[in-house]
């Protein structure tokens, strides 16, 4: 495969949706691990049978502090620049938690046309497999914001509907001191359609679901109006975001000596390599891949 049809790969078909069926097939359950300290791979791979498939994300060293023995498939999402563990030099790290013949291989992953596949040469001999989704969540995730990867794995075998659980453990979407949520994913339309995932029987999650106050509450007053529950919820988000607001306002205020420094001394940094690499690769396109 050339580099030119790896960054324009086309959408999954039938024939190709079948075969990643037949894939995934193979395994009695299919468990997506986040990387978050609310992963409970442990217990998930304890309670499971050994025809359970794991799988990771990236920078799997993350969640895992030794090698995984059990059989696992590894989603190494693309950015602007190709594989994110490609360009960062990390392929071999990363594989090495994975040394065993369970190991599936590697599946690059694309959820926005702007995200470029790495060649299958470039996974130090692992088994490749590409899935582009660029063009999968155009229709109902947000404008300007892309998909985790998790997210996007997790919709897209729950659609597939493969008979095989889809579990996931760990999408807290919770921010700690070690995990970083970036603005560039919409944290709260993905909760809200992994929840309904979850309760209409499509995702299995490893946390306990929380109680619906509202549901019961509707148990205990049948008089009250479930579009009234809406609208009241609603409007009360609205009062306590927009106090969040004022508040953030005044924060701005008292930092901006502070942030002025901070950009000053970012305009100051030299470029990263992922900005650099893709600025050669714009120039390569416009001077016709010479």
């Amino acid at each position: 495969m050339s580099a030119d049809s790896v960054s324009s790969a086309a959408a999954p078909g039938a024939a190709e949706i079948a075969d990643w069926s037949a894939f995934f097939s193979r395994y009695s359950h299919i468990v997506l691990v986040a990387n978050s300290d609310q992963a409970q791979l442990g217990k998930m791979k304890a309670s499971l049978p050994d025809t359970a498939l794991f799988v990771f994300f990236n920078k799997v060293y993350k969640v895992l502090d030794a090698p995984f023995d059990g059989n696992a498939l590894l989603v190494a999402r693309s950015g602007s620049v190709g594989a994110n563990i490609v360009y960062r030099r990390e392929v071999a790290e990363v594989l090495g938690y994975f040394p065993g013949d369970r190991f599936a291989g590697v599946v690059n992953l694309r959820v926005d046309p702007g995200e470029r596949f790495s060649r299958p040469e470039e996974f130090e001999g692992a088994s490749v497999r590409h899935l582009d989704l660029a063009s999968y969540f155009s229709d109902f995730y947000s404008p300007g914001r892309i998909p985790t990867s998790g997210f996007a794995l997790a919709v897209w075998l729950a659609e597939l509907r493969m008979g095989r659980p889809v579990m996931i453990t760990g999408f807290s979407a919770r921010r700690s001191a070690r995990w970083k949520l970036f603005h560039q994913h919409d944290w709260t339309l993905e909760q809200v359609i992994l929840r309904l995932l979850i309760r209409g029987g499509l995702v299995v999650s490893s946390e306990k679901t929380d109680i619906n106050p509202y549901a019961a509450l509707a148990l205990r007053f049948p008089e009250l109006n479930a579009t009234e529950a809406v609208f009241t919820g609603v409007e009360v988000l609205s009062e306590r975001l927009e106090g969040a607001n004022h508040e953030i306002d005044r924060l701005f205020s008292y930092t901006k000596v502070g942030r002025a420094i901070h950009t000053f001394s970012r305009w100051l940094k030299p470029k990263k390599r992922k900005v650099r690499l893709a600025e050669k690769l714009r120039a390569t396109e416009q001077n016709g891949g010479a």
